[in-house]
């Protein structure tokens, strides 16, 4: 998309992690490492996944693009927080900063219901496993990832376009390490309400949504597992749902770490959020060794 500049503001400065210099290549090399981790671990899941014909079911389907997701999620903040790292002056220009939040907020938003709909497909597989196979078709897995990537894309429209009405004046100093809402919206020297209203109520939509269909969703599971007599039948009803519990409690997780980052970036600055930030990008690392069991 175009970022149309309404500012006086070209470029902006990331205040990055640390402003220590016997810290940078330390950090440098712990995310890079990370990093590196991501990319491999989530590009063999892929990989193995697509060679292996009889992975080709939905459960290893979600998973796959779960794993895309979690490496460009990655890939959009990481490189650069990288090179900030061993550059003297961290500078990023509108058109990037621009781009860097929306495809942040694309594959953010994109993860909340990919996870939504790997718990829809855990519902059926448990609680009607006789109508698995034409429930949850192709035609309908596929749907369902053109409404994930549909619901990311809405979002990040919408509050990219929002952000490039903003103007900004001299301050351009980004007390974060990424180009972000709301370290943005702080920066504004016009009127955010327009902005606020989009992210409430997105905000309601995509958190909401998500969460409530993984709760209803298990609240289902675990009733019909509980009507299983046989602790087997019970032990192995609960592994197909295992790694799906574990994704969610990764991606809650990281986003519990996030948030406090991000609102002690802001109070304190950003070098007070490291072990945070280190928190939640090692989760995308951590993510792609989830195995779902059959």
């Amino acid at each position: 998309m175009i970022a149309r500049n309404n500012s006086t503001v070209t470029e902006f400065i990331l205040a990055g992690l640390t402003d220590a210099p016997e810290l940078q290549l330390s950090l440098f090399l712990l995310f890079l490492g990370i990093y590196a981790v991501t990319m491999v671990g989530n590009l063999g899941m892929i990989t193995l996944i697509l060679l292996s014909s009889h992975l080709h079911t939905p459960m290893y389907f979600f998973l796959s693009s779960l794993s895309f997701i979690d490496l460009c999620h990655s890939t959009v903040i990481t490189p650069k927080m990288l090179v900030n790292f061993v550059t003297e002056k961290n500078i990023i220009s509108y058109p990037e900063c621009m781009a860097q939040l929306y495809f942040f907020l694309v594959f953010v938003i994109s993860e909340c219901h990919m996870l939504a709909a790997m718990s829809y497909d855990r519902y059926v597989a448990i609680c009607n496993p006789l109508l698995y196979n034409a429930v949850m078709s192709y035609q309908v897995c596929s749907w369902m990832i053109f409404g994930v990537y549909s619901m990311g894309l809405i979002g990040a429209t919408a509050h990219t376009v929002c952000m490039l009405r903003v103007h900004f004046c001299k301050a351009d100093v980004i007390n974060h390490y990424f180009c972000d809402l709301f370290p943005l919206l702080e920066l504004s020297c016009s009127s955010t309400f327009i902005n606020e209203v989009v992210v409430l109520c997105f905000s309601a939509f995509n958190i909401l949504f998500p969460t409530l269909s993984i709760l209803s969703s298990y609240i289902f599971i675990i009733a019909s597992i509980l009507r299983i007599k046989s602790t087997e039948g019970r032990s192995k009803a609960f592994s197909t749902c295992s790694s799906h519990i574990a994704a969610v409690a990764v991606f809650f997780g990281s986003a519990a770490f996030y948030v406090p980052a991000a609102i002690i970036s802001q109070l304190h600055g950003p070098r007070e959020s490291v072990l945070c930030v280190l928190y939640y990008c090692s989760s995308h690392a951590e993510s792609c060794d989830l195995q779902p069991e059959k």
